[in-house]
């Protein structure tokens, strides 16, 4: 991978960490040095990688095919992969419009670079961090109409926003913008389901301190729905929301949920 300037290369970035865990090559040795490290911390580190992808692809599905969704804005979205937001909406629907936003410039140099919409629809890119709402949703709404159902993705990242920066708070405020008949996704890492998630993500944590991860149990995550109808099975370990016409989609230590907004 070429250095882009203004990039700490020696720190490791969870999108990049997380990047090669899904195989790709958008990282640095100090990233593959993390990666490797965690990974003998918590063994199925690439398999919840990779379950937490496919469990992104059901829920654009589920989102695009069967609640008629068309506009998602895909919050901390990392780097591009496999089955992004958009290829798996445009699929389905082509004119479906799609907003990508995370706080690394890397993961926005990449993903203008290769995240291309269909003409029918849209793709919007925004360097932000989700901890400042407003400012993304101004930004947001040049490709986005909010007068019309959005689907919010918040998978994988909300274990980077601690307590003190109250979550629920940036939710509400999100969710609050959007029209009745708008979704919330949401998969976050718990100890709940495997203690070593604890070791794994302190380490990570040490790895690089401006990245704290902070794990909720499966109460906490369903808090996060409040106000909001949860869509069956509810608030689940995410290798088991909906996985009855997708038989590979490996464990993770994540509780994820998708739920309407009334």
């Amino acid at each position: 991978m070429t250095e882009s300037p203004g990039i700490d290369i020696t720190v490791p970035h969870p999108a990049r960490v997380y990047d090669y865990w899904l195989g790709g090559k958008d990282n640095y040795r100090a990233d593959r040095e993390a990666a490797a490290e965690a990974a003998k911390i918590f063994p199925k580190t690439a398999e919840s990688a990779r379950s937490c992808r496919a469990f992104l692809s059901r829920v654009v599905t589920y989102l695009t095919a069967e609640a008629g969704i068309r506009q998602f804005l895909d919050l901390g979205s990392g780097l591009p992969s496999a089955q992004n937001v958009h290829e798996v909406a445009q699929a389905i629907a082509p004119e479906s419009r799609v907003v990508y936003v995370d706080h690394d410039p890397v993961v926005m140099l990449h993903a203008r670079a290769l995240l291309k919409s269909r003409p029918e629809g849209a793709t919007g890119y925004i360097q932000a961090d989700l901890r400042h709402p407003d400012a993304i949703l101004l930004k947001a709404a040049e490709t986005l109409d909010f007068s019309q159902p959005v689907a919010v993705m918040l998978l994988a990242v909300l274990h980077f926003v601690t307590d003190a920066q109250d979550p629920a708070r940036i939710i509400r405020e999100v969710m609050d913008a959007l029209p009745s008949g708008s979704y919330l996704a949401i998969g976050h890492h718990t100890a709940d389901i495997d203690p070593a998630v604890r070791a794994f993500a302190a380490r990570l944590s040490e790895l690089n301190p401006a990245f704290p991860s902070t794990l909720r149990s499966r109460q906490q995550v369903a808090d996060l729905f409040a106000g909001l109808d949860l869509v069956e099975p509810g608030v689940v370990q995410i290798s088991q929301w909906r996985t009855e016409s997708d038989s590979g989609t490996g464990e993770a230590p994540l509780w994820g949920g998708v739920a309407r907004k009334p």
